[in-house]
């Protein structure tokens, strides 16, 4: 049966996550008991090798993303020739695909190789997205520390400093809340291109393209251009009223495969407030949870993963045009994991459409025209 957007169509068979009445788990462990407890560095080994670490093996990783973590000479310079208003998702999907040229593996279809390749694209997609912002701010590209975990080094190469530990740990629990999501649209975008036996640096640009888009990854960015509108709690019931009224889409609503709610969002929503509580800044929190009200009670959606997480992000002290590129750092977890998963049961990926255009005719010479 046709369905639009390939709703409900299992394309595949994966290991790696499920969504199951409302559940999201990782290789089988539920994503509440993750965000509690681990560590992004420890969900990044259960997505690659379909168990926790142990003790012995967290520290290696640790070690291991830090060594890797550190950008070519040729990669700094690329970043930056290019224009200081390119947007960061274009730069990151560039600098990735540039990537490609200085791994001597890169055409390495070996096992081994390519569990290489993924850490090596893991550890240093966190410097490439720190460093776009600090050379637009005209500041020096810093290299991760290795007695740093993954997120302390994210923010401290973001801003020059060793993070407070609230801001560290927020940070790591988005990492792990976004680190991967079954089949969405980057991640099949990802499997089909790499369904080539093209290399893992394609399938990491392909699925960067397809995250980049306002209904995918991007929609964290749109909710904070939203909160920015808004600008005062007093104006948020006749901004969102207009809006829907106008049938304007409100982003952060809603999600294909959850009806009871994106079991992702409290935490980002009690992060949000944490952070803003900790700050003093509430204000854009305080607009989050009044258009959540609105909304819920006037179209009975729920907000999803997207929606918090920009106030989280912003309490970060996070530039707005960088929440899609963190998606991006933590999703390639999820991204790799599925593309080592494609190549081991690898079947080119090659649907077909229903044809609804005109029906068999001839060609007419220009003349006749």
């Amino acid at each position: 049966m046709l369905t639009t957007g390939l709703e409900g169509v299992v394309a595949t068979q994966s290991g790696i996550s499920s969504i199951m009445n409302g559940v999201l788990t990782y290789r089988g462990i539920n994503i509440n008991e993750l965000a509690e407890h681990a560590s992004f560095e420890e969900v990044m080994y259960l997505l690659w090798n379909d168990d926790l670490p142990t003790a012995q093996q967290l520290t290696e990783l640790k070690k291991e993303l830090a060594v890797q973590g550190v950008l070519p000479e040729e990669i700094i310079s690329l970043l930056k020739s290019f224009p200081k208003d390119a947007h960061p998702m274009v730069i990151l999907r560039t600098v990735i695909s540039a990537l490609e040229m200085y791994d001597s593996q890169a055409y390495d279809m070996s096992l081994e190789a390519n569990h290489r390749k993924a850490l090596n694209i893991q550890a240093k997609i966190s410097t490439v997205v720190a460093a776009i912002q600090r050379v637009k701010e005209n500041k020096n590209i810093l290299s991760p520390k290795p007695e740093f975990s993954f997120s302390q080094n994210f923010l401290y190469m973001l801003n020059g400093e060793e993070p407070e530990e609230i801001a560290s740990k927020s940070l790591d629990t988005a990492l792990v809340l976004h680190a991967d999501h079954e089949l969405n649209a980057s991640t099949f975008a990802s499997r089909v291109t790499v369904g080539t036996l093209a290399n893992i640096y394609s399938g990491i640009v392909s699925a960067i393209g397809t995250l980049s888009g306002p209904l995918h990854g991007g929609a964290n960015e749109s909710v904070m251009e939203m909160l920015e509108e808004i600008g005062e709690v007093e104006n948020t019931e006749p901004y969102i009223c207009k809006a829907l009224v106008d049938k304007k889409k409100i982003m952060g609503f809603g999600h294909r495969v959850y009806k009871s709610g994106d079991p992702r969002a409290k935490y980002l929503k009690n992060m949000a407030e944490n952070l803003t509580t900790l700050t003093g800044q509430s204000k854009f929190f305080d607009i989050s949870v009044k258009i959540d009200e609105i909304i819920t009670l006037e179209k009975g959606l729920l907000p999803n993963v997207d929606f918090y997480s920009a106030t989280t992000y912003h309490s970060l002290g996070i530039n707005r045009n960088l929440f899609t590129p963190i998606f991006a750092v933590s999703r390639t977890s999820g991204w790799t994991a599925h593309i080592l998963e494609q190549y081991s049961n690898n079947r080119l990926i090659r649907p077909r459409a229903e044809y609804i255009g005109p029906q068999l005719r001839h060609y007419v010479p220009v003349e006749h025209r």
